[in-house]
């Protein structure tokens, strides 16, 4: 079981599952959701996501027709995104974790996009636009 929260910590959640796949994603869109040059976020199943407390604080923003990004609305920390077309997925974001993860990123997605006054390659495969699926 994996549990985060956002900054102010009124949005308390739990994954019970186990993570699969950690992406770094380079995309302009991340990049100005998050503030950072890159997100990293997992995909999990959200029947397995179960929101501990804050729900109702949770605000959506459509950045694309397809791809909602979901917040908390008190503090504004990022908690996940996700696609219409595939409602039983979320990409969670890593850096809302308060539980210590053992996976380490499996791969780059959108370096093409990436910021270019900073490089954190690391020894892992990069991908031009999006995952290798």
């Amino acid at each position: 079981m994996l549990k985060g929260q956002c900054l102010c910590g009124e949005v308390a959640y739990q994954y019970d599952g186990e993570l699969t796949e950690v992406a770094i994603c380079h995309c302009s869109q991340c990049r100005r959701a998050q503030g950072t040059p890159f997100v990293t976020n997992a995909p999990v199943n959200m029947d397995q996501l179960t929101f501990l407390s804050g729900e109702h604080l949770l605000k959506d923003y459509f950045a694309t027709e397809n791809k909602r990004r979901v917040f908390c609305s008190n503090c504004g920390s990022p908690i996940f995104s996700q696609r219409m077309d595939k409602l039983d997925t979320v990409r969670l974001r890593l850096g809302t974790f308060t539980t210590p993860i053992s996976h380490t990123p499996d791969y780059h997605i959108y370096h093409s996009d990436r910021v270019e006054w900073f490089d954190c390659v690391a020894g892992i495969p990069t991908y031009a636009e999006g995952n290798p699926e």
